[in-house]
């Protein structure tokens, strides 16, 4: 067997400095090493050009290494103060908005030229849709226990009760969240250290993530728009669970949010792995209702702690208007017809133009059966009618509905990040409709898709990106293809 050729620049597990010059997609940022050998491209995400930064290689080949953000060394010169408690959540806070915009632009172009093969795709860019609201944007929050946390001052982690995120770079270390990150609502995160001492004086310890054990998990927050109700869940393991007062701790979040306080929630999860809700625990309403209400474009959505709802609603009413306005730009095509909504979730999309079309009949498919359930009653609760869900993967779904071969002149597709699987794809293309319009939350998965779609006799006929997610790297699109 050959031996593998030594990297002459930098090995697995080094931790290296290194100055940020420029910006690939998805908040990589580009550095390069110059030696004797030649010149070396390391990738770091969550960077900025001009950023001097600590990060450490976890991947490397001949031409390039990926590395994690450690942190920033020096700032760059485009960044501004931020009143806000800096979290990984949000690494670009410090960057102006417009200039945020021009990188997510450039880099989602430049994917669609690279990997979708498109060419002229400038020529097809429709609109870059900004979020309304740039702060205080977010309607659903995680925060994480851990009995390990990290002195700013020290540089090192420490045994202590913290509530927050996890420290960049660590699986095993938390932050505490004393102030407002600017995501959420200020409220809670102004009060997260009031609730975090309130769990610490119980005496009952938080997890402690190397050793897998402790009571305290995470702390969940989602808010209503419509309402400004929030609706809470604690997340515990049963272990030590009878020496905790839920009912107490139920009054405590009144006592701080008043009327404010939709319900509150208690889930036990005593899983090793690291997810909020567990397959095998239980979730127990203890006060108020366990859901809120939210609307977007006019219909109302009822969201339980478990439902998929867009994270950022006022951002999501403008990415569905123009979901809409590609799909109805040929009144005619929808009018009368059956629209397939594929990958539909809780079913949003094709509720809305069920709403704004004519004697539509929207046939809604997703895997997620408590997706489809909540789909199903939102369109009772929004007394629409023509709307029939399956709970079904889309190629079985495609497979055992072969009725809708030739007969669709629509098609909305919004597959998860991962995008659509080939076989799948080619099921979709085999539909024969005249127009897609295709949402996508990355549009890396979507550019690979797309030069598919086109050998296939689709073209790209328009582009638009959404900024749902200000001061991270995160951009939807939405792009209409035709025959």
């Amino acid at each position: 067997m050959p031996k593998r050729e030594r990297n002459k620049f930098v090995k697995r597990g080094q931790v290296i400095e290194i100055l940020i010059e420029d910006y690939a997609f998805g908040g990589k940022g580009i550095g390069r090493i110059k030696n004797e050998h030649g010149e070396f491209v390391v990738f770091v995400p969550n960077t900025l050009p001009g950023q001097l930064v600590k990060a450490q290689v976890k991947k490397s080949s001949k031409k390039y290494a990926e590395c994690k953000l450690f942190e920033v060394l020096k700032p760059s010169e485009d960044e501004i103060d931020s009143p806000y408690q800096e979290i990984p959540g949000a690494p670009y806070i410090k960057l102006p908005i417009e200039k945020q915009h021009e990188y997510k632009k450039q880099s989602t172009l430049e994917l669609f030229k690279r990997i979708g093969k498109v060419r002229d795709i400038e020529d097809k860019f429709d609109a870059f849709v900004n979020s309304p609201n740039t702060f205080h944007y977010r309607n659903k929050m995680e925060y994480g226990f851990s009995a390990i946390g990290y002195n700013h001052e020290l540089k090192t982690d420490v045994d202590e009760f913290t509530l927050g995120f996890k420290k960049r770079g660590t699986w095993w270390c938390g932050d505490n969240l004393n102030n407002d990150s600017g995501l959420f609502d200020a409220d809670v995160e102004n009060n997260l250290k009031n609730i975090r001492s309130y769990c610490e004086n119980t005496g009952l310890a938080p997890w402690h993530a190397p050793r897998k054990e402790g009571f305290f998990r995470y702390f969940v927050v989602r808010k209503s728009y419509k309402t400004n109700k929030l609706l809470f869940n604690l997340v515990t393991t049963s272990y030590d669970l009878p020496k905790f007062n839920l009912n107490k701790f139920a009054e405590y979040l009144t006592e701080l949010f008043g009327d404010r306080v939709a319900g509150f929630l208690h889930t036990i999860n005593d899983e090793i792995g690291d997810r909020t809700i567990a397959t095998t625990g239980s979730i127990e309403l203890i006060y108020g209702e366990d859901k809120i209400v939210e609307e977007l474009l006019g219909l109302n959505f009822e969201i339980s702690m478990k439902s998929f709802f867009q994270t950022n609603p006022k951002s999501a009413e403008k990415l569905y208007a123009k979901v809409v306005e590609y799909a109805l730009e040929k009144q005619e095509a929808v009018d009368n017809s059956v629209v397939l909504d594929l990958f539909c979730g809780t079913g949003t999309i094709g509720q809305i133009i069920a709403n704004k079309a004519n004697n539509t009949k929207i046939v809604g498919v997703d895997i997620v059966a408590s997706a489809i359930e909540d789909a199903k009653e939102n369109a009772k609760r929004n007394n629409i009618e023509g709307l029939k869900f399956y709970a079904a993967d889309v190629g079985k779904f495609l497979t055992e509905h072969p009725e809708y071969k030739n007969k669709i002149q629509t098609i909305v597709l919004d597959p998860a990040r991962a995008g659509i699987a080939p076989k799948t794809l080619n099921k979709i293309i085999n539909l024969n409709a005249e127009r897609l319009v295709y949402v996508s939350c990355n549009p890396a998965t979507q550019a690979r898709d797309t030069e598919q779609l086109m050998q296939a006799g689709y073209q790209l006929k328009k582009i638009s990106l959404v900024d749902q997610f200000p001061h991270t790297a995160h951009i939807e699109t939405v792009v209409l293809f035709e025959k």
